[in-house]
């Protein structure tokens, strides 16, 4: 899930791949943020170490995931570079493992069994990029935002495939203001007045 300044909005592009690919974090608190809003990290881990180099990598990644599935989308082959890259993060590491932990209330809990280091929290995105770029139905899905000023990209889960923009709050209520003032330009310029 890709969160966007301002007012939390929620963009959910389908794919932990596509929501770093969508809007990858520019800082180490936001980082930090959204591995643990993906799901990457559990809640209660701390990650210390987050700093400007885990920042840079997942921006890098995000990059590659970004060329890649932009090269499905327009029929092209994939980018060689971006590929290489791609299946070199996935490999790096493997991804921390959960266990199931009580918690102070008796319940079970996700917790990993170590600190996670960079180098597995990308081979767990990387991982899923690899499985989302391989799979045929999954591709079939793969969607740009129709927002003239958006390139996210978005899994088209919706009923009946019609899904147009990355978030129908952001991109879809721009198009659709957009789209008014393009029909009732007469009110616009009188109530500039």
């Amino acid at each position: 899930m890709t969160v966007l300044a301002g007012p939390p909005v929620r963009i959910d592009a389908g794919r932990i791949c596509l929501d770093l690919a969508a809007q990858p974090p520019d800082r180490a608190d936001a980082l930090d943020r959204w591995l643990h809003a993906e799901g990457l990290v559990p809640g209660a881990t701390r990650l210390p170490s987050v700093d400007a180099r885990w920042v840079a990598r997942f921006r890098e990644l995000g990059d590659c995931v970004n060329a890649l599935v932009h090269g499905q989308l327009r029929g092209a082959g994939p980018d060689p570079a971006a590929l290489a890259r791609l299946n070199a993060l996935a490999a790096a590491a493997a991804p921390p493992a959960p266990r199931a932990v009580r918690s102070e209330t008796g319940g079970l809990v996700r917790e990993l069994s170590a600190e996670p280091d960079c180098r597995a929290l990308l081979a767990a995105v990387a991982r899923d990029a690899v499985d989302l770029l391989t799979d045929p139905v999954a591709r079939t899905l793969l969607r740009q935002c129709e927002s003239d000023d958006c390139h996210r990209c978005y899994l088209d889960t919706s009923r009946g495939r019609r899904r147009r923009w990355c978030s129908s709050e952001v991109c879809g209520n721009r198009e659709r203001v957009a789209r008014h003032r393009r029909r009732h330009p007469a009110r616009r310029n009188s109530a500039a007045r």
